[in-house]
């Protein structure tokens, strides 16, 4: 995002090659003091995480913010859950969602927006083999195409 006020702190590329991404959305995040001093130093890996909704709540999990280096004995668990927040009418929209067959919900993004600590998410669908084969033919024909129009110029 180049919006004003916006800092991307961490991507999840990966996310569009695995899945067809659809809807996004966008929740805050519910951290403790060190954990958004470590956002802050861009020590956030998003690569393995995923979204669920339990108890009419959604939940983050396996987002690792490494340790705050100045940290003390009340520095943050890595790997712990954090709950995100979502507006009652957005989680039921997801949970009816996710109840899908193959339908599940991966964060994109990690982002901060003035001054507070986002999480972009889309619900998304697995690729197969033949889809990823699809798409990496597709790029392969459009940047071809681009390659061949900027010659003639």
């Amino acid at each position: 995002m180049k919006e004003e006020g916006i800092k991307v702190i961490s991507e999840n590329r990966k996310a569009h090659f695995d899945y067809f991404l659809e809807d996004r959305f966008e929740a805050g995040l519910v951290l403790v003091g060190t954990e958004i001093k470590a956002i802050r130093e861009h020590s956030v890996n998003i690569k393995d995480a995923y979204v669920i909704i339990k108890d009419g709540e959604a939940y983050v999990l396996n987002m690792n913010i490494a340790e705050y280096k100045q940290g003390n004995i009340f520095n943050h668990e890595p790997l712990r859950t954090r709950k995100l927040l979502l507006h009652k009418h957005e989680i039921y929209r997801l949970k009816k969602k996710v109840k899908e067959e193959g339908y599940t919900l991966i964060p994109t993004k990690v982002y901060l927006a003035k001054g507070k600590a986002k999480l972009e998410f889309a619900i998304a669908k697995g690729k197969k083999n033949y889809d990823k084969r699809e798409d990496d033919k597709q790029k392969s024909i459009e940047k071809t195409i681009r390659k061949y129009s900027k010659e003639k110029y």
